[in-house]
C-alpha cells in the first residue's frame, strides 16, 4: 500500500502535512483522488479557535472535487469520473434520517470538520452516496464552489416558495454572502441591499448585481436599508451571525417577514423577541441554515443555476493538488499516521 499526504490543523496557527497510508474502499465505498480543495471560512475561524463546533486538532477540508480512483463492491460510479463531495456523514437510522432530514442527524459527522478524516489529502474514501458525479460543463474550480453555494441555495429555498419581486437584505459580503446574493437574484428577488464592513467587498457586491451597499457601522443603517428597499425588506439573510447583525437584520424586516441566520455564531447571540413582537403583525421566521441536503447541492447545477458569470470570488482560497506522486515524502513537517 502506498503513502499519501494529508493536511492537519494541529494547534492555533499551525498547519502540518502528515504522511498516511492510502485508504482502500470497502463495499459501497469509493476511493477519490483529490484534484481541488477550497479553504472555507470555517477553517479560518477554527484556526483562530473561534468556531463553536470545529475543534483543533482536525484534518482539513470539506469542499472537495476529485476523480474516482478505485471502487468497492456494489458501487455504480466508474473509475475516472469526476465527482464533488457531499461532506455530511449521517447514521441513516435516527428519527431525522428516517424522516429524510439527514442534515439534522443526531450522530452526524462532517468531513474535514468533525469527522476523523478530511478532503485536503491526496486520497480519501467515502460512501458512494456522498458523491455527486459532475457534468463536463463544469470545471474543477467551478465545482469546488458547489458545497459553498448549497448553503445560500438552501437558505433562499427556506425563505419561502416565491421570492419573485421580493426585496432582500443580505448582511455580510464574504463568499457565503455573495453567493446568497447570486442565489436570491436567480430566484427572482427584485431589489437586494448588501452590507459589509470592507469597501472592497461592498464594491464586489455591486459588481455581482447588488442594488445598494452600506457600511454596517453607520448609526442609521437600519433606516437607510429600509428606505432603499421600499419601507422594509421582505427577507433578510444574516451571513455574519454576531449580535449586531442579528439585531440589524430583524430591524430591517417587514412585518411578518423572514430572517435567515446563515452565518455560524461563535459567541452566543440572542433574538430580540420584544422587538420582533412589536414589529410583527403576523409570523416572523428566524432560521439557522447550517447543514444542507443533496437537493440543495444538486440544484446548484442540475436545475441550470446560472448566477453571475465569475469563475470565483477574489476572496476565495484554493488548494490545487500538485501533479506528483502521492508516495513522495511531504516537503513540510511530516509525521507518520
Amino acid at each position: 500500500m502506498g503513502m499519501m499526504r494529508r493536511v492537519l490543523f494541529s494547534s492555533p496557527g499551525t498547519v502540518e502535512i502528515e504522511a498516511a497510508p492510502i485508504p482502500s474502499p470497502g463495499p459501497g465505498e469509493v476511493l477519490v483522488q483529490m484534484t481541488v480543495s477550497r479553504i472555507c471560512g470555517s477553517d479560518v475561524h477554527a484556526a483562530q479557535v473561534r468556531h463553536p463546533f470545529v475543534m483543533l486538532t482536525y484534518h482539513l477540508e470539506h469542499e472537495v472535487v476529485g476523480v474516482v480512483e478505485g471502487v468497492g463492491a456494489g458501487v455504480t460510479v466508474s473509475v475516472g469520473e469526476r465527482v464533488v463531495v457531499e461532506p455530511i456523514l449521517f447514521c441513516g437510522s435516527c428519527k431525522y434520517c428516517d424522516d429524510g432530514r439527514y442534515n439534522l442527524c443526531r450522530a452526524m459527522a462532517f468531513l474535514g470538520c468533525t469527522a476523523p478524516t478530511g478532503g485536503m489529502a491526496d486520497y480519501l474514501v467515502l460512501p458512494e452516496h456522498r458523491l455527486q458525479v459532475l457534468p463536463s460543463a463544469l470545471t474543477d474550480l467551478q465545482a469546488a464552489l458547489i458545497e459553498s453555494l448549497s448553503t445560500p441555495e438552501h437558505a433562499v429555498r427556506l425563505a419561502g416558495p416565491d421570492r419573485s419581486g421580493r426585496s432582500v437584505a443580505i448582511l455580510g459580503a464574504g463568499t457565503i454572502g455573495l453567493l446568497t446574493l447570486a442565489a436570491a437574484r436567480h430566484r427572482g428577488a427584485a431589489r437586494i441591499a448588501v452590507t459589509d464592513t470592507l469597501p472592497s467587498k461592498r464594491e464586489l457586491a455591486l459588481r455581482l448585481s447588488a442594488d445598494s451597499v452600506n457600511d454596517p457601522s453607520a448609526p442609521d443603517l437600519v433606516e437607510v436599508v429600509r428606505a432603499e428597499l421600499g419601507e422594509s425588506a421582505d427577507i433578510g439573510f444574516d451571513c455574519v451571525a454576531v449580535q449586531g447583525t442579528v439585531d440589524q437584520s430583524i430591524g430591517m424586516e417587514i412585518k411578518g417577514g423572514t430572517v435567515g441566520i446563515v452565518g455560524v455564531p461563535a459567541p452566543p447571540v440572542t433574538v430580540p423577541l420584544p422587538r420582533s413582537k412589536t414589529c410583527s403583525a403576523g409570523s416572523r421566521t428566524v432560521r439557522r441554515t447550517s447543514a444542507r441536503t443533496t437537493s440543495s447541492r444538486s440544484g446548484c447545477w442540475r436545475r441550470g443555476w446560472s448566477g453571475p458569470r465569475t469563475s470565483s470570488p477574489p476572496s476565495t482560497r484554493w488548494h490545487r493538488r500538485p501533479r506528483h506522486s502521492p508516495t513522495r515524502p511531504a516537503d513540510a513537517r511530516s509525521r507518520s499516521s
